[in-house]
């Protein structure tokens, strides 16, 4: 059963064909959910992805060069 007064969970959502991999935001997450996927872009470049368990802190959008990482609470 939910309720209206039932919030959902941070989390965070990556745009892997703008991620180049400089994993930046998995050095500054501190639950240390960002990892890198083993997997590549249209780039090349091998991105990242994250876990669950966010706390929408928006360490890892502030520091992405790239600004491929939005928050959401």
């Amino acid at each position: 059963m939910s309720s209206e007064s039932e919030q959902k969970m941070p989390y965070i959502k990556i745009d892997k064909e703008r991620c180049k991999g400089c994993l930046l935001c998995a050095e500054v997450c501190p639950k240390k959910l960002i990892k890198i996927s083993g997997k590549t872009n249209k780039r090349g470049a091998i991105y990242v992805e994250a876990g669950k368990g966010c706390t929408a802190c928006a360490m890892c959008a502030v520091i992405c060069p790239e600004s491929c990482i939005e928050v959401y609470k």
